[in-house]
């Protein structure tokens, strides 16, 4: 992959409260920077959110507009959710992790991802860009649970 790149942050509430805001993909457009529409398009097998499930999400990065797909790879509800792009302009794995810490909890949101021609030319720009975004969602995050969401 072009772009790997990790942000975390320690949010003072509980794993489990942090976790299920972040997780819930109808909260999407409120903290994650450039999403503008997220829908789950495609409920798990077993129904509701969940491993199989996807989320389409409209995004603006480096003023394009973006639609993509992502698959839940992984899902612990209070731990982790992992998700893999099945239609998208580009491969990406964004993996959203939630840990305990003496502060209450660790939480880490990585995304991997690229392909070739544009995307290799401009992966150190995408790399810093992913970073900053990544660090504004971490923060507007917790802004969001902290004001009451």
């Amino acid at each position: 992959m072009t772009v790997d790149v990790t942000a975390e942050r320690v949010i003072p509430l509980a794993p489990a409260r942090v976790a299920a805001y972040a997780m819930d993909w109808r909260h999407d457009a409120e903290w994650t920077q450039g999403i503008r529409e997220a829908a789950l398009t495609r409920e798990a097998d077993a129904g509701g959110f969940g491993v199989g499930a996807e989320v389409t999400r409209t995004a603006y990065f480096l003023a394009k507009r973006i639609d993509y797909v992502l698959r839940v790879a992984r899902h612990d509800p209070e731990r982790l959710l992992d998700m893999v792009s099945v239609a998208g302009p580009m491969p990406m794995h964004v993996t959203y992790s939630f840990d305990p810490h003496p502060d209450g909890t660790l939480a880490r949101i990585r995304v991997r991802g690229g392909g070739g021609g544009y995307y290799r030319l401009a992966a150190p720009l995408m790399a810093r860009k992913v970073r900053s975004s990544l660090t504004k969602d971490l923060r507007d995050l917790e802004l969001r649970l902290r004001s009451g969401a």
